[in-house]
């Protein structure tokens, strides 16, 4: 027993330490820095005294951004050598947590002018998990009630929603289709704990259209940021929650916040304010595009940053030609690279790209939400 338990550790010490080593090469390679091995001599004797490392600022920062560059699923990454990097490695309280999401939201929201944003909390360990996690996959996301006619709100989040009204969240008196959610976080020894938001802090934007006053009426809205909030942060054999934030594609919220059967199910309505047959074969498609023009208006109006996927294809082809320039190989998932609605006009559909998923990495964390 005692030998299988000192090959365990000898195991993970030697994974550890070639993860760290490998970290600690690229980022001197890339970043030009001198003093390679005086770090790694330093690495490898902290990881003999704890049996862990503890990165620099500048690692952490560059690790950061690095992840973001790798990060396969996002078009949005030719910003990724500008995104802002808070170490919250010494947040240890609930009441602490939720000061520093309060600030990763209102870091990110900028009065509007939306910055990428990521907050580094504490890491896991070989023998502990992290001390701090956050349960919601976004900061913003809107609780789901059953009723006798089905679902109000956003279906997605049912299992959420049960979770935290066993918690012990009751919700507004008046429930209605956009309430938001409280924030779950779980401590090292796997208990949930309920962080109740300050809701002015969370900025939402009304839907409305231009031409079609009508599209008020269905009373739409949605946050102004989205903070993926159940990232983690892989380096050098490292985990660090991670809670991440970039700005909205409008189609994404059009096609597949708004008009997804599955979520809030408005192309139906739509469909109806535009008056459209139904012999027209193309009703969703017009209805589809009047969201889409609703959603980038209302985001304009407001004041809030917002991008389009035409824009966003042509940023990441400028993306890719820099990257392989560097000598760096360009990964992808190719379909969420081109979601609807792009074409084979958009400059990033007419190729694919590597699908393997290099470190640095940003992975969501793999929660299994229970209702108990």
């Amino acid at each position: 027993m005692t030998t299988t338990v000192v090959s365990h550790h000898a195991a993970a010490d030697e994974a550890l330490h070639l993860q760290a080593h490998q970290f600690l090469r690229q980022f001197h390679d890339e970043t030009g820095r001198p003093g390679l091995a005086a770090r790694w001599r330093q690495v490898r004797a902290e990881v003999a005294d704890t049996g862990t490392w503890q990165p620099t600022l500048d690692e952490l920062t560059y690790a950061a951004r690095v992840a973001w560059r790798n990060a396969g699923r996002c078009i949005g990454r030719a910003r990724w050598s500008s995104l802002t990097v808070r170490d919250r490695r010494d947040t240890t309280t609930m009441l602490a947590l939720r000061r520093e999401l309060t600030g990763h939201l209102d870091a990110a929201t900028a009065n509007g002018r939306v910055r990428s944003v990521l907050t580094v909390l504490a890491p896991a360990t070989a023998t502990a998990p992290a001390p701090l996690r956050i349960i919601n996959p976004q900061l913003a996301r809107y609780a789901a009630w059953h009723t006798d006619g089905g679902v109000i709100g956003d279906p997605a989040n049912l299992t959420l929603t049960a979770l935290a009204v066993r918690l012990g969240w009751t919700g507004p008196t008046h429930r209605g289709a956009f309430d938001l959610l409280p924030w779950i976080a779980a401590t090292a020894d796997g208990r949930l704990h309920l962080l109740h938001p300050d809701h002015a802090r969370i900025r939402q934007v009304p839907i409305h259209h231009p031409r079609h006053p009508w599209l008020a009426d269905l009373a739409l809205r949605w946050p102004a940021v989205p903070v993926i909030s159940n990232m983690t942060l892989h380096l050098g054999g490292l985990q660090f929650p991670a809670p991440f934030s970039g700005a909205f594609m409008a189609g994404g919220i059009a096609t597949r916040d708004l008009a997804d059967p599955d979520r809030y199910h408005q192309l139906p309505a739509v469909i109806d304010g535009l008056g459209l047959p139904d012999h027209d074969r193309l009703r969703a498609d017009k209805a589809l595009l009047t969201l889409h023009e609703a959603v980038l208006h209302s985001y304009e109006h407001a004041g809030v940053s917002i991008t389009d996927h035409h824009r966003e294809s042509r940023a990441f082809a400028r993306f890719t030609a820099r990257e392989e320039a560097a000598g760096r190989t360009v990964t992808g998932d190719w379909s969420w690279l081109n979601s609807y609605p792009m074409t084979p006009q958009d400059p990033s559909w007419p190729r694919y790209y590597d699908t393997t998923q290099p470190t640095p990495a940003l992975r969501p964390e793999p929660h299994t939400l229970t209702t108990g």
